[in-house]
């Protein structure tokens, strides 16, 4: 037999026995014991993935018509979750041992494994690409001029992106509206002067937040300050030090909007450490309502088991070939005891 000038002799073809299902339908694994391949590989060309050689797919295809294999939807839909290998890759900057992404990884590994789907997570090259390529792929910490996109789409890989990005799939949470919605809640409490804590600028989720923010002062009739934008480093470390920092430089103000739980408590020590009362003195609102963390914060509350629902849903529309669609997650104030009516 000749395969695109490639002889395979009939001593090399594997010798088959073939157990076929009591319908006397071929298997999955009969093709490849036929092509001579994993049954991973089969899927793959089943499913019409990247990741088999030309010469291999073709063998498989012969395969399959010798043995008159046809999948029908549900075995190919099965075939397609039990095979595939959905990699993680993490935007250069961004951090994993944050509690955030503890969470967001623990909702993402149970919706996986509830379908089927082996997670691993990739490494990135020196230049921001994935070190290796999976099935699918997640794509966390969405940024500006991100080329993993334009990287997976020209290698046809299925993947979401949890940000946003025209003509790709994501899922993300309602970023502007929570910005929007915090300082709604202090503008409403009589609060003027306020700060905004963040964390990387090029980060689409807190160029989101300080965008509503800022629209929604402007909105009110308060011009955003240049000098009421701190960066907190999206740690409490980082909102202890810049809240502390430009205390001792002078900047006053009666309220923060921290862009996440973390930075808004190390606000709030610093706040403390400056003589300052929480809300008597400064309103603090966090992002993100994280257990423990922010149980005690009024914050925006953005529901991670759902984001991550939500990424996997995606996903599984994106191997099996369906249009591209994006979802954006709604979020919520939640009101506690760290604002207060401005005095």
């Amino acid at each position: 037999m000749i395969v695109s000038g490639y002889k395979m002799s009939d001593k090399k073809r594997p010798m088959i026995n073939h157990q076929l299902e009591p319908t006397g339908r071929p298997t999955i694994q009969d093709v490849a014991s036929e092509a001579g391949v994993s049954t991973g590989t089969v899927s793959r060309v089943i499913n019409n993935r990247a990741g088999v050689k030309a010469i291999t797919r073709q063998q498989v295809l012969l395969a399959m018509q010798r043995l008159n294999y046809r999948p029908d939807s549900a075995a190919r839909e099965l075939s397609l979750r039990q095979m595939t290998r959905v990699g993680l890759s993490i935007a250069a900057g961004n951090r994993r041992l944050i509690p955030y992404f503890v969470l967001f990884l623990e909702y993402l590994i149970n919706e996986l494994q509830t379908d089927g789907y082996r997670l691993e997570e990739i490494p990135s090259r020196s230049d921001g690409l994935p070190e290796w390529l999976t099935d699918a792929v997640v794509l966390f910490g969405a940024h500006d001029d991100d080329l993993r996109l334009s990287y997976l789409q020209q290698r046809s890989i299925p993947f979401v992106l949890v940000g946003h990005h025209p003509g790709v799939r994501w899922v993300m949470p309602d970023d502007y509206n929570g910005g929007r919605q915090a300082t709604e809640h202090l503008l409403r409490l009589g609060h003027r002067e306020i700060v905004h804590l963040s964390g990387y600028m090029n980060n689409q989720s807190f160029q989101d937040r300080y965008q509503g923010h800022c629209d929604t002062l402007q909105a009110a009739g308060v011009q955003p300050r240049r000098d009421y934008l701190l960066d907190g480093d999206f740690t409490s470390l980082g909102g202890y030090r810049a809240v502390r920092k430009a205390l001792e430089q002078g900047l006053r103000f009666s309220a923060i909007f921290a862009a996440s739980d973390e930075m808004a408590v190390g606000a709030i020590a610093a706040l403390g450490d400056m003589g300052l009362r929480v809300p008597m003195d400064v309103s603090v609102v966090g992002f993100d309502d994280l257990p423990e963390i922010g149980e005690s914060l009024t914050t925006i509350r953005q529901d991670i088991a759902k984001i991550a629902a939500t990424a996997v849903k995606l996903l599984k529309q994106g191997l099996l070939g369906q249009p591209v669609q994006h979802e954006v997650v709604p979020v919520q104030l939640i009101v506690r005891g760290t604002t207060a009516r401005r005095r």
